[in-house]
């Protein structure tokens, strides 16, 4: 199995997303993701050496805590044109399949954690289209969506830090297949 293939099935799972999530904004041990998660702490290890595994996550340093080594890990923030990508999808057909499902359930339950505060509500877009554009005017919104999710990975806070708000990004720009018409 590929490198690439590796790396797609490793974030293909609803944890591992929120794990890559969490660990974009700051450097995090299992036990701070699994008390994030609400998870156990070995759930969270094993979800860890799973993303360490395919090079996903890197380590971003060791501390003593109560006479053991606490390991933490992070999700290196990439160029805009990568990150636009996330986790980019390539063209293994079973790994594309299994990233588009894990991402559609992340949404759903982030949805409906989504608190709703109709004293003051907050700016929000959604964009779902199927659209014929110009390659300029596409090839602008690609690096414009890069762009935007390069702001928001390189500003992440720790999770709960005083004064930030938890928000959800979700974007996905790709080229469709163009088939025939039917007759």
């Amino acid at each position: 199995m590929s490198l690439d293939v590796a790396a797609l099935r490793a974030s293909a799972h609803p944890i591992r997303l929120r794990m890559l999530s969490l660990l974009t904004g700051a450097a995090m041990s299992a036990t701070e993701l699994a008390q994030e998660l609400d998870i156990t702490h070995a759930n969270a290890s094993y979800h860890l050496r799973v993303l360490a595994a395919a090079g996903i996550v890197e380590a971003a340093g060791e501390e003593n805590v109560r006479g053991g080594v606490v390991k933490r890990y992070r999700h290196p923030t990439r160029t805009a044109a990568d990150e636009c990508a996330g986790q980019a999808v390539g063209t293994d057909p079973e790994g594309q399949l299994l990233v588009w499902q894990a991402i559609a359930h992340e949404l759903i339950r982030r949805a409906q954690d989504q608190a709703v505060d109709t004293e003051r509500p907050s700016p929000s877009a959604l964009c779902d289209a199927e659209l014929w554009v110009d390659p300029e005017v596409w090839k602008r919104a690609v690096r414009l969506a890069g762009d935007a999710a390069l702001l928001l990975h390189e500003n992440a806070q720790p999770p709960r830090t005083d004064g930030t708000l938890h928000v959800n990004a979700t974007m996905a720009l790709f080229e469709m297949t163009t088939k025939e018409p039917k007759r």
